[in-house]
């Protein structure tokens, strides 16, 4: 089972542009991130910039509207994320209890959608994301 754990960190929202994080946390961070690829469980992860520094295309009206970072009405944004592959919530919600977090910081956790979860009419509909996304998906 795939599941994302998004790393939400109070104030983000407001956070200027090229806000980094203090070394000291990286390392721990980084120490945790090496535990998770030595159990085997990492697919993928990536650290986000501050959303100053982002864009958001809405579709209201039916056509896109962009609008620059920062966005006022924000009040959790993401700061990146990782991509496990393990057999159950439970041992996702241990993974994410072992991060080295701060106190401003929430992970989120959410089960990846795999096509064998969506009817046959969908799965139809959905022929060739696998390709698309260049993995082989269960």
């Amino acid at each position: 089972m795939r599941f994302m754990m998004l790393m939400i960190p109070k104030g983000y929202e407001s956070a200027a542009p090229g806000t980094m994080p203090p070394a000291d946390a990286v390392a721990a961070m980084m120490k945790y991130n090496e535990a998770l690829k030595e159990a085997g469980v990492l697919i993928t992860l990536d650290g986000l910039h501050p959303p100053s520094m982002g864009a958001r295309v809405s579709f209201g009206g039916g056509k896109p509207v962009v609008t620059d970072g920062p966005f006022i009405e924000a009040k959790e944004v993401l700061g990146g994320y990782w991509m496990i592959d393990v057999k159950s919530r439970d041992e996702a919600i241990a993974w994410a209890k072992r991060c080295p977090a701060s106190s401003n910081e929430i992970i989120e956790i959410r089960q990846v959608q795999e096509m064998a979860d969506f009817p046959a009419d969908i799965q139809a509909a959905a022929a060739g994301l696998t390709e698309l996304q260049g993995t082989s998906v269960p």
